[in-house]
Parts: structure tokens; C-alpha cells; sequence
């Protein structure tokens, strides 16, 4: 292999060239209409235009991205994470077309993708998981308010496809109920072409911590540690980091030991995530989801173990990558990654799109790391997700990995677009932050204090 196209763009197109430029491949760029004169562009040996602005005409379109492969006479594909990473047709089609699939088997995409397989896939390989329902299809309502009551109150109604917290809501009592439903199943079906949505038991006091896994799709598979995620934003995150503050050793390494059980009972290949949702007082923990792409947060774990979870990707999909003994994976100090948008903290976090009039990335501080997508005088477009920047802040304590995430950011000017550096600040330097006291519930708690 010594040419990759990245099926993508921003941040991650530009992040896996530069491990292809370590490793001598070529990289191949895709882009829309409105990223003509984008960075990932820009960084590429060679880039082909698919279409219009739109994800939908763009990003989206599986024939434009295997036209441009075959024009570029490129050998892989990688698909970074968000539009088609976990669309196991694409990954399918890749390989029928003689190329080399940078992921997991189109298999285990798909049953990984539906969350209701994925549930019965966890069961069966020991995994606990939450309480839930099973699926109702959309327009289908009949034992819906029996099976809630089953599960419990509150609840979650969520999408049986897709991610994002994208038809996902909250139910409180069952007066609520069959309006939030039919309302998450038709999100969803926008969404994802799919309005299957399934009830699962709310856990108020929550925490969202996954592992980072590696599959050889032979049985053996290695974890890298976990990412605590639990500060989120409408069910997005914000920031993450690992260790997972507080959360004790035993816990720890059960939820390891059962994502390595998932990935060996499954035969799953290569990077993907775990996700679990733990009760913050009993640590006990469920099983939510796999993710069957590399992880916009995937920094986090690479800074404390040291290890190119990319480079990982190619090596395995090339032959060259020996599975490591689990105790060979050392994790070393703290890292904490703070995801920088283009939004608006004061109005719901509504996203704010423009021009980067400013925008300086802080160099030279010790333990800083920042990827991006976006240089100085880029146009931050309506189209796509607003995310502009990450920054990872490493360190050999939580503390001092907290309070240089907090200093690099303060050294990290951005102008022309509304955005939430401050509130990401204020969200480090928050006293319940800084002690650990984490939770999925923290931006609500706390918010009016952030902003």
C-alpha cells in the first residue's frame, strides 16, 4: 500500500495524513463545493472534488468517493469517523472494488450499527447491559407503555440506528410517552434512514466511560485503557480524558476485561470503542454502544500510551501489525482533550459559522497537542459539524494535565466566530471538575456558571 484516500474532511482527514506522511503513503483528498481551498485539501499529494456543499451530495456519495480512488489509482480507504465510518455498504463496496477497507468487517459494522444486535451480541458474550425494551419500528406503538413500564421511569427513548444522541429523549412519566416516541422515531428515520427506536432504563447520576479496544479478528484482542466522556453538551461531548477520575481499580478493569470479551466473542477487527454507562454511586456499569470507527477523542488514549492508533489501522490492514501482549500496553500520567466549536455557550449552544479572522493554535507548550482542520482566515461553513480544533493537554497527574488544558487554551486566540473556549475553561477550573466529580449530568447542573 503506498496510497490512501481519506474519505472525509476538517480535522481527522488531516490527522490520519499526517501518520500516512510518517509512514511514506501517499494520501488522496476528497472534497466538497465548499472545501475547495480547505486545509485536508491543501495537505494532500493528490484531491478530487465529489460534489456539492452538502454532506448529502458530497461526503455522502459512495460512487464520487470510489470514482476518485480509482482515478487516483489509490489502494485504500480510510474513513476517519462520522459520515460513511460506520456504513458497512461503503465498507463493503471498498472491498468489492479491489481496495483495502482501513476498519472493521462490513459485518461487524452492521451488527454494531443496529443497537438492538449489538445488545443481544453483548449478552451473549457476558457483557452487562441496561435494562431495555425491544424494538418498536416507526408508526409502531402497540406494547410501548408496557414495556415502559417494565424498563421503568425515567427513561430513554433512542434510535436503533445511528449516534450522536440524534432521537434520543428523555421520558419522565408515562403521560409523555408515546408523543416522545413517535417524535424519536421520526427523527431517526431522517436521520438514518431507519425510525427503530427501543426503550432503556435512565440512570440519573451517570457516567459515560469507554474503552478503547483493538480486535485481530481471530479471537485476540488487546484494550487500551479507558476515556472518561461524561462531559457532554446535548448528549454530545466536550471534554474527555483518561484515567477516569474516581473510578476504582476493580471497575476499571472489569469494564476492560468485558470490552475484550465483546471483541474476542465477536471476532471483531481492528480499532473501536466500548461504551458504557456507569451508575457514578454504585460503579455499576452497562454496556451502551460499540463504535466500530477510530474516535474523535482517540488523542486522549494515544497520549498516554504513546501509541499511533492510526498507524495501528494501516499497519493491521497492511499485515504488519503483531497483536501485543495486554501487559506490553503501559499508559503513563494524565490526558484531558478539550473539543473547541463554533458555537454559542449563551444561546444553546446554537452553532455559530464564519470566518476565522483569528485563529492561532498554541506551539511549544509542554504536553500541548492541537488537531485541526482549520488555518487562520478559513470559512467555518454551515454545512458540516462545527467542531474546529481539539486540544490535548497531557501531564503526569490529572491536575497538572487540567490546569495546562486551561493555560493552552487561554493562549489559544480565535476570533470572527462565536465559540466555547472560555466555557471549556470554565468547565476545567469549575471546583466539581477540578475534584473529579463528574457526570453526564454536569453542563445542566452547573451551566449558569459556566457561560
Amino acid at each position: 500500500m503506498d496510497r490512501l484516500l481519506v474519505a472525509n474532511r476538517g480535522e481527522i482527514a488531516c490527522r490520519v495524513m499526517r501518520t500516512c506522511r510518517a509512514l511514506g503513503i501517499e494520501t488522496v483528498a476528497v472534497y466538497s463545493e465548499a472545501d475547495r481551498a480547505a486545509a485536508h485539501v491543501a495537505m494532500a499529494d493528490q484531491a478530487y472534488a465529489i460534489g456539492p456543499a452538502r454532506a448529502s451530495e458530497s461526503y455522502l456519495r459512495q460512487d464520487a468517493i470510489l470514482d476518485a480512488a480509482a482515478r487516483a489509482g489509490a489502494q485504500a480507504i480510510h474513513p476517519g469517523y462520522g459520515f460513511l465510518s460506520e456504513n458497512a455498504g461503503f465498507a463493503q463496496a471498498v472491498q468489492e472494488a479491489g481496495l483495502t477497507w482501513i476498519g472493521p468487517r462490513p459485518e461487524s459494522i452492521r451488527d454494531m450499527g443496529d443497537k438492538q444486535r449489538a445488545r443481544e451480541l453483548a449478552i451473549a458474550a457476558g457483557v452487562p447491559v441496561v435494562p431495555g425494551s425491544g424494538r418498536f419500528e416507526t408508526g409502531a406503538l402497540d406494547g410501548i407503555a408496557q414495556s415502559a413500564d417494565a424498563v421503568g421511569y425515567p427513561l430513554l427513548v433512542k434510535a436503533v440506528a445511528g449516534g450522536g444522541g440524534i432521537g434520543m429523549r428523555r421520558v419522565d412519566q408515562a403521560d409523555g410517552l408515546m408523543a416522545v416516541v413517535e417524535a424519536s422515531q421520526s427523527m431517526a428515520a431522517k436521520a438514518f434512514g431507519n425510525g427503530a427506536v427501543f426503550l432503556e432504563r435512565y440512570i440519573p447520576r451517570a457516567r459515560h466511560v469507554e474503552i478503547q479496544v483493538f480486535g485481530f479478528g481471530d479471537g485476540n484482542a488487546v484494550h487500551l485503557y479507558e476515556r472518561d466522556c461524561s462531559l457532554q453538551r446535548r448528549y454530545q461531548k466536550i471534554i474527555e480524558e483518561s484515567p477516569a477520575p474516581g473510578l476504582p481499580a476493580a471497575t476499571r478493569a472489569r469494564m476492560a476485561q468485558a470490552a475484550v470479551d465483546l471483541c474476542r466473542a465477536t471476532r471483531y477487527l481492528g480499532a473501536g470503542t466500548v461504551e458504557f454507562i456507569v451508575d457514578a454511586a454504585s460503579f455499576d456499569f452497562y454496556f451502551l454502544e460499540m463504535n466500530t470507527r477510530i474516535q474523535v477523542e482517540h488523542p486522549v488514549t494515544e497520549m498516554i500510551t504513546g501509541r499511533d492508533l492510526v498507524a495501528m489501522q494501516i499497519d493491521l490492514a497492511r499485515g504488519n501489525l503483531a497483536m501485543p501482549e495486554q501487559d506490553a500496553i503501559a499508559a503513563s500520567g494524565h490526558a484531558i482533550e478539550c473539543r473547541l466549536y463554533a458555537e454559542d455557550p449563551k444561546r444553546m449552544f446554537m452553532p455559530s459559522p464564519g470566518r476565522l479572522t483569528v485563529f492561532r493554535p498554541p506551539a511549544g507548550l509542554p504536553g500541548i497537542r492541537v488537531d485541526s482542520g482549520y488555518r487562520e482566515g478559513d470559512e467555518i461553513t454551515p454545512f458540516y459539524d462545527p467542531m474546529v480544533a481539539k486540544l490535548i493537554a497531557h501531564g503526569p497527574d490529572r491536575d497538572t494535565a487540567r490546569r495546562r488544558a486551561a493555560d493552552a487554551l487561554r493562549q489559544f486566540p480565535v476570533e470572527g466566530i462565536r465559540n466555547n473556549r472560555d466555557f471549556l475553561i470554565a468547565c476545567l477550573e469549575h471546583p466539581a471538575f477540578a475534584a473529579g466529580d463528574v457526570h453526564t449530568g454536569f453542563v445542566d447542573l452547573h451551566g449558569k456558571g459556566l457561560c
